[in-house]
């Protein structure tokens, strides 16, 4: 049958497939290190594959309720209680969905109306700027700037809101703390002023906190839900995969006042039923982790940071040393006149380490073409490899 442009949805023309999960299958194929795609090559905590197990031979193996197993609420609940000081209602304000992924779809769809607006961070993970557009909004990107450290012009910002006005005006900001790809933490100046505009415009903030435990040196994760007059407008988005390196589990969950967490179940219910239901049993054993293991965390996640930003400098890169998350941006240009796409192919086919274009990472493709960004969610050996791997590119 011949193929026809009208055989697919005009959405679907709008965006690529997932650039990322590409370089995964290049790095496969031709048996690179892949320092592109952020999965942990390490194993998770012992505990909760046990209570996973457990949950298991234990037949909990049926449906569990749509929007989230009673226990696994209870355990972030009481989490964010604890380590926020944040009251959440786990009947009312909390829904268990597949994943970050499918929390920050869900919520998308939940909030936004086609032809509404909704604010991007450049760079952005991939997956945002297709979900607005899945919605039938149109994504107003606002730029960090890569040599003021990632920071953001809030002139810039605002007079993009205002510019919006006339389409309708803000509906949401997509807002993205620790962030990926650069490795920013917004610092409390950055989301007071966000909390301001937020109030002002009258817009939501949809929050993807997924590294919200992964920081480093004297910076801070603050949830701008806990800003004053934010609690009844942001929609908090977290989840296991990257906590607690399990990034194949899909279990994620989203924080939101009940009227929006009402419309969040019933889009989350009619897009995927539920999440994995002895996954769920095992999440409730991870919520119950405390300070120490975060700690653990973020500092062996520091000595790879370190190590992985003293290869990459030495080889000639300029590197961005990131404030959280697990990936380091940095610029090819005083290495290389390819641009990041033949790069990246490069160092795939001749020098066997995968990273991501930096293209990938923006609306407009040249904005990124000076970019690459390395993921370190890998054991010391292996990363010890990628930079003997690495070290060729010096020649």
């Amino acid at each position: 049958m011949p193929t026809s442009p009208n055989r697919i949805s005009q959405k679907v023309t709008q965006f690529t497939e997932s650039v990322i999960r590409e370089m995964t299958r290049l790095a496969f194929q031709h048996e690179a290190i892949n320092l592109a795609q952020g999965f942990p090559n390490f194993p998770a905590p012992e505990e909760i594959k046990e209570a996973a197990c457990q949950a298991i031979q234990d037949d909990i193996n049926q449906y569990s309720i749509t929007w989230g197993a009673p226990g696994f609420r209870r355990a972030i609940s009481d989490k964010y209680r604890e380590m926020y000081d944040w009251e959440i209602d786990p009947e009312r304000e909390l829904t268990v969905a597949c994943g970050s992924t499918e929390c920050m779809i869900s919520s998308i769809l939940a909030l936004v109306n086609p032809g509404d607006q909704v604010l991007v961070f450049e760079p952005f993970y991939e997956n945002y700027g297709p979900d607005a557009i899945i919605a039938g909004a149109s994504p107003v990107y606002i730029s960090l700037d890569a040599n003021r450290n990632w920071s953001f012009d809030f002139q810039e910002l605002e007079q993009k809101i205002q510019d919006a006005a006339s389409g309708g005006g803000i509906r949401a900001l997509i807002l993205n703390t620790p962030h990926n790809p650069s490795g920013k933490v917004f610092s409390l100046e950055e989301l007071g002023k966000l909390s301001e505009l937020a109030q002002a415009y009258d817009f939501y903030v949809i929050t993807d906190e997924i590294y919200e435990h992964i920081v480093y040196d004297d910076h801070r994760h603050h949830p701008i839900a806990l800003f004053s007059g934010m609690r009844d407008r942001t929609i908090t988005i977290s989840g296991l995969s990257k906590t607690f390196s399990v990034t194949g589990w899909r279990i994620g969950y989203i924080i939101a006042p009940q009227d929006l967490t009402d419309g969040i179940r019933k889009i989350h219910d009619f897009l995927t039923v539920g999440a994995a239901a002895p996954l769920q049993e095992a999440g409730a054993k991870a919520m119950q982790t405390r300070g120490q293991y975060y700690e653990k965390l973020a500092s062996e996640y520091r000595q790879r940071r370190d190590y992985l930003v003293d290869v990459l400098q030495d080889i000639g890169f300029k590197v961005w040393i990131p404030e959280g998350a697990y990936y380091i941006m940095v610029d090819i240009s005083p290495l290389t006149d390819l641009d990041d796409v033949q790069f990246v192919d490069q160092l795939i086919k001749d020098y066997g380490v995968a990273a991501v274009p930096g293209s990938s990472f923006f609306h407009r493709p040249e904005l990124g073409r000076r970019f690459i960004r390395f993921a370190f969610c890998k054991t010391q050996e292996v990363l010890h490899e990628a930079a003997e791997r690495l070290q060729r590119l010096r020649g």
